[in-house]
C-alpha cells in the first residue's frame, strides 16, 4: 500500500544530513525538485520531496541500491553517520550475524577438510572456543537455577510456571464493533498492534483468523502452516485451527488437519505461492470436497492467500471461507487481505523463532535430565541398557526399541542384544525390574549390521521398500515393522561399540529428522554411559584378580607358623652379637641368627612391651620381611639387616631414644628392615629406561614407594600384623614415620633434604620439640645407615663395595646388551678399574657430609666420620696404584 511504503521513505529522509547529499547526487531528486534553497526548513524539504514522489518516484529497490552505492562511494561519511547515528541494538545484531556466518565458515572448511583424501586438521581447528562468558549472563540479572529438585532428585528439567492472573482471557486493543467503524488503515493498524506482541503460535493463528475473518466479512477462516524440511519430500500442511469464525473461542477451534504438499487448493496456493480467489469451490477440481463432508459445512466462495516471511518464504496459507453479503470475494477483498498478511508473516516468523527456542530449550533440558538418569548407575552393563531402553521407548513415542551390543571380534555382528516393548511398560514387574529382557525378538541384520558397519543412521519410512530389511523377521509376529530408526552408539574413542534401533512410530508416522537428531545426541551419552561400564567392569575384574593375587602372595610371602615359633628359642644377648658396635660384622652369621638379632634389639628397646606386640606374631614377621627379600647379589635380607643394626647402635650410642620417643624409634628399626623389600638389584632409572609397571604405577621414587607398599601389605596380612594393638592415632603416626623413612633412603630425596638440614644445624636453629627438625633428621639417619658399609673397617668395607659393584655391573650389562645404551660409568663393567676414584667421589659427595652433620649433634658418633676418613684414605691409595695390564683375549 502507498501509505505504508511512503512511511518507510519518510524515514529514510527525515535524517538531514543523508538526505540532501543523496538529493544532490541522486538524478531524480534532482529533476524533480528546484534548487535548494538555504533558507527551506527541513519539513518544507520533506513536503517537496512527498510532492514529487507520486510524478517520478523510482521502484524503491532502485533507490535504495542508489543510496547504498552513494555510501560505498563515500566511506568517510559512512563511517561518521554510523558511529553517530548506530544503536546498541544494531552493533549487538551485526556482530551476532558476522559470528555465526564466520563460525558456519570455519565448520564448512572443516568438513571439507576432513572430507579431502590426505588432508590433516590441527588440533587448533577443532578446539572449541568459549564464545561467551559467565559474566554476559549477569546483564538479564538472577537467572533461574539450571538444576532443581523434584521429588527429592536432582533433575534439569524447569519446573512450569504459574500462570499469571488473566493469561488465559485473549484481550483485543479495541472491542469488534468498533474495529468495524475505522476505516481500512487505521483498521488494519489496530489488528496490527493486536498481533505484535503475540508469541504464542496457536493464539497468534487465532488473532490472525479473526483479523481476516473482520477484514474481508468472511463466515469461516482457517490457516494451513507449513511442515517439514523445504529440500526433503516431507514438506506438508497442519491446520492447528480450523473454521475459525469471527466471535468463536481458542479452545473451540482447535483441530489438527494434515494435508499432504501441493493437494487441494490450500497444498496449490503453498506449493505455487500465489493468490486464488474461487466464487464456486465445487467448479474447481483442486477442491478436495472430502473436508466439507467431514465437517457438515458448506463451502461456496474461498479466498486462499499465502503468508510469507520478509525472504519470500511461505510459511504457511491463510484461507478465508464464505463471503457475507457477496457471491465471491472482491478484489478489494485480495488487497486488504495481503496487506494484512505481509504484517502476519513477520509476526508468524518471530512467534515461530521464538517457538523454536522454547522447543530448543526444552529438548536440551530432556537431553541433559536423560544423560542424567543414565549416568546415575554405571555399575552393570544390564542396568545401563535398561535405562536407555525405558527413556527412549517412552520419549520417541514407538512400539519397539532394541540395543544390540557389537562384538569386538567381528565388527557387524552382535554380542548381546536387548530389546523392550511398548506393552512391557504397563507391566507389573516393570518397576522391579533391574535387568532389560534380553533377545526376546529377532535382529534384522540387514538394517542393523550397515549401521554398525559403516557407522551411519539409517531412517525408513517404509523398510519393505529397502533391500536390507529381511521380511522374514515379520513371520510369525504380531508386530509388522514399517518404519525404522536405526542409529550406531559411538564410543568417545569414535569407535561403533553398539546399535539402538527404533521400531514404528506411534500414528503411522515416520521417524523425523528431530527424531534422529535427538536420538543421535542421546546416543553420545550412551555410548559415553556403555564405555564407562566397560570400563569399570574392566577395572572390578582388576581389582578381583588383584586381591587374588595378593592372597595368594601373602600366602606364600608370609611365614609359616613353624618358622616363627622356632625362633621363640632363646635369643642371645645383644653382646653375643655384638650388635651394640659399629664394626658389627653379620659374615658368619646365618639367616636364623640375622633374624634372633633383630629380635633382640626390640627386645632390648622393650618395643614389642611398649606396644603390646605378639612375640610369636612379631616373629613371624620378621621370617615374612625376610622372605620378601630377593636373592639379589646386594639389596637383600643381609643388606637389610645391616642397615638395622646400625640405626640401633646409633640410637643407643647417641642416646636419642628418649630424645626421639618410643614411636619414631619403632618405626625407624621396621624401616630399615622393610626399606629395600622385594629390590630388583635394578634401580629408579632402569625401570623409567624400561616402563616397567612399577615407573607406571608409582613415576617418583619408584622402587621406595614399592618397597614401603610391600611393607603395609605385610603388616596388613592376617597371622603378622604387629600392629594391632596401637590406638588409631598411633597407628597412623607410626605409618608416616615409616613411609618417610622409606621414602628418604632416595638419593633424589636425600639431596633435597639435606640443604635445609645443614642450614638448620649451622644456624643453631634445630630444634627437638619440632617435628619438621626430627624428620630431617630421621631422614638424614636413614641415609647415613643405608650407606653404613662405607663406616665399617676397611675389609668390610672393601668387601661390601664388591657386592655392590657387581649388582650394578649387572644391570649395566642388561642396558648394554638388551636396551642397547650405555650405562652409566658406575654400572660399566669396562670402567671397573676406576672403582676407587668412584668410591671417593661417593664418599666426598654422599657420606662424608651426612655423617658429620649427625655426628655434629652428638660427639658419641664421631667413630663414624673417623671411619669414613679412614677409608677414603685407603680407596685414594687404591686410585693412585697402577692397576695390572689386562690379558688380551685369543
Amino acid at each position: 500500500m502507498d501509505w505504508l511504503r511512503g512511511l518507510a521513505i519518510d524515514e529514510v529522509w527525515r535524517a538531514p544530513d543523508l538526505s540532501s547529499l543523496v538529493a544532490q547526487q541522486s538524478p531524480s531528486a534532482s529533476d524533480c525538485s528546484a534548487p535548494a534553497d538555504p533558507a527551506m526548513t527541513p519539513v518544507d524539504s520533506e513536503s517537496r520531496l512527498r510532492d514529487s514522489e507520486s510524478t517520478s518516484r523510482l521502484p524503491p529497490d532502485v533507490e535504495r541500491a542508489e543510496v547504498e552505492a552513494w555510501l560505498d562511494d563515500h566511506p568517510d561519511f559512512t563511517k561518521d553517520f554510523f558511529m553517530r547515528k548506530a544503536t546498541r541494538q544494531m552493533i549487538d545484531a551485526w556482530l551476532l550475524s558476522h559470528a555465526i556466518t564466520q563460525s558456519l565458515q570455519e565448520s564448512c572448511l572443516h568438513r571439507h577438510a576432513t572430507s579431502v583424501p590426505g588432508s590433516r586438521v590441527t588440533s587448533g581447528s577443532v578446539t572449541p572456543v568459549r564464545k561467551i562468558s559467565a559474566h554476559e549472563f549477569e546483564r538479564g540479572g538472577t537467572l533461574k537455577p539450571i538444576v532443581s529438585t523434584v521429588d527429592g532428585s536432582p533433575t534439569f528439567l524447569t519446573a512450569p510456571a504459574p500462570e499469571p492472573a488473566g493469561a488465559g482471557r485473549r484481550q483485543r486493543c479495541r472491542p469488534r464493533a468498533e474495529l468495524q467503524l475505522l476505516d481500512e488503515k487505521e483498521l488494519i493498524f489496530e489488528l496490527v498492534k493486536d498481533i505484535c506482541n503475540d508469541l504464542d503460535v496457536c493464539s497468534l493463528c487465532h488473532k490472525i483468523l479473526q483479523s481476516v475473518s473482520a477484514l474481508t466479512n468472511a463466515d469461516r477462516c482457517s490457516l494451513f502452516l507449513v511442515r517439514g524440511e523445504k529440500e526433503s519430500n516431507t514438506r506438508h500442511l497442519v491446520a492447528q485451527l480450523f473454521d475459525v469464525s469471527s466471535h468463536s473461542k481458542l479452545e473451540e477451534t482447535k483441530r489438527e488437519l494434515r494435508m499432504p504438499w501441493g493437494a487441494g487448493i490450500a497444498g496449490f496456493v503453498a506449493e505455487r505461492g500465489q493468490t486464488v480467489n474461487v466464487a464456486d469451490v465445487y467448479q474447481d477440481p483442486r477442491f478436495n470436497q472430502d473436508v466439507d463432508a467431514s465437517t457438515g459445512y458448506r463451502t461456496h466462495s474461498l479466498l486462499c492467500m499465502p503468508i510469507k516471511d520478509s525472504s519470500g518464504e511461505v510459511l504457511g496459507v491463510a484461507q478465508a471461507v464464505n463471503k457475507q453479503g457477496g457471491s465471491r470475494f472482491s478484489a478489494a477483498d485480495e488487497e486488504v487481505f495481503a496487506s494484512y498478511l505481509q504484517f502476519c508473516g513477520i509476526g508468524l516468523r518471530n512467534a515461530q523463532l521464538y517457538e523454536r527456542s522454547q522447543l530448543e530449550n526444552k529438548r536440551n533440558e530432556v537431553l541433559l535430565d536423560l544423560a542424567r538418569i543414565i549416568f546415575e548407575e554405571q555399575s552393570t552393563i544390564e542396568r545401563v541398557v535398561q535405562r536407555i531402553l525405558l527413556h527412549a521407548l517412552s520419549f520417541l513415542q514407538c512400539q519397539r526399541c532394541q540395543v544390540m551390543l557389537v562384538d569386538e571380534s567381528c565388527q557387524g555382528t552382535f554380542s548381546r542384544v536387548f530389546d523392550i516393548e511398548a506393552d512391557d511398560l504397563a507391566a507389573e514387574d516393570l518397576e522391579s525390574r533391574t535387568v532389560p529382557h534380553e533377545g526376546r525378538f529377532p535382529v534384522n541384520v540387514g538394517i542393523s549390521g550397515r549401521v554398525a558397519t559403516t557407522g551411519r543412521a539409517l531412517n525408513l519410512a517404509d523398510v519393505y521398500e529397502s533391500p536390507l530389511f529381511d521380511r522374514s523377521v515379520d513371520e510369525g509376529s504380531s508386530l509388522r515393522h514399517q518404519s525404522v530408526l536405526c542409529l550406531p552408539i559411538i564410543s568417545p574413542a569414535n569407535r561403533t561399540i553398539g546399535v539402538i534401533q527404533l521400531v514404528n512410530k506411534f500414528g503411522g508416522m515416520p521417524f523425523t529428522k528431530n527424531d534422529e537428531n535427538f536420538l543421535e545426541a542421546f546416543g553420545i551419552f550412551c555410548g559415553i554411559s556403555i564405555t564407562n561400564t566397560h570400563m569399570y567392569q574392566k577395572a572390578t575384574t582388576a581389582v578381583a584378580k588383584q586381591e587374588v593375587t595378593m592372597e595368594v602372595l601373602s600366602y606364600h610371602a608370609t611365614a609359616p607358623l613353624e618358622e616363627a615359633q622356632r625362633l621363640q628359642s632363646p635369643v642371645p644377648s645383644a653382646r653375643c652379637f655384638n650388635l651394640d658396635s659399629f664394626a658389627f660384622d653379620d659374615e658368619l652369621l646365618t639367616d636364623d641368627d640375622t633374624l634372633r638379632a633383630c629380635m633382640r634389639m626390640f627386645l632390648d628397646c622393650g618395643l614389642l612391651e611398649r606396644f603390646r606386640i605378639d612375640q610369636l606374631v612379631f616373629c613371624r614377621w620378621l621370617v615374612s620381611v625376610k622372605k620378601n627379600y630377593r636373592a639379589v647379589i646386594y639389596h637383600n635380607w643381609r643388606h637389610a639387616f645391616n642397615v638395622c643394626q646400625m640405626m640401633y647402635t646409633i640410637l643407643k650410642k647417641a642416646q636419642w631414644w628418649g630424645r626421639l620417643g618410643d614411636l619414631e624409634c619403632l618405626g625407624l628399626l621396621m624401616a630399615c628392615l622393610c626399606h629395600d623389600l622385594d629390590h630388583r638389584g635394578t634401580n629408579n632409572s632402569f625401570q623409567a629406561k624400561v616402563s616397567s609397571p612399577l615407573a607406571q604405577l608409582y613415576g617418583t621414587s619408584t622402587m621406595e614407594r614399592h618397597h614401603f607398599d610391600r611393607c603395609v601389605m605385610i603388616l596388613n596380612t592376617q597371622g603378622v600384623q604387629i600392629l594391632n594393638n596401637l590406638r588409631p592415632e598411633e597407628y597412623s603416626r607410626l605409618v608416616k614415620v615409616v613411609e618417610s623413612a622409606i621414602l628418604s633412603t632416595d638419593l633424589a630425596i636425600y639431596f633435597k633434604k639435606r640443604g635445609r638440614f645443614f642450614q638448620l644445624l649451622e644456624t643453631g636453629a634445630f630444634d627437638w620439640q619440632q617435628e619438621s627438625c626430627r624428620d630431617l633428621l630421621r631422614g638424614m639417619l636413614m641415609t647415613a645407615c643405608d650407606v653404613a658399609a662405607i663406616a665399617k673397617p676397611w675389609p668390610i668395607q672393601r668387601r661390601v663395595a664388591k657386592l655392590v659393584a657387581s649388582e650394578f655391573f649387572e644391570q649395566g650389562d642388561i642396558e648394554k646388551n638388551q636396551l642397547h645404551i650405555k650405562p652409566m660409568e658406575m654400572m660399566d663393567r669396562e670402567k671397573k678399574d676406576r672403582l676407587p676414584d668412584m668410591q671417593v667421589d661417593f664418599i666426598d659427595s654422599i657420606c662424608m657430609p651426612v655423617y658429620k652433620a649427625v655426628a655434629s649433634l652428638s660427639p658419641a658418633l664421631e667413630p663414624l666420620v673417623d671411619a669414613v676418613e679412614h677409608n677414603r684414605r685407603q680407596w685414594e691409595q687404591l686410585s693412585r696404584t697402577p692397576s695390572p695390564p689386562r690379558q688380551r683375549t685369543q
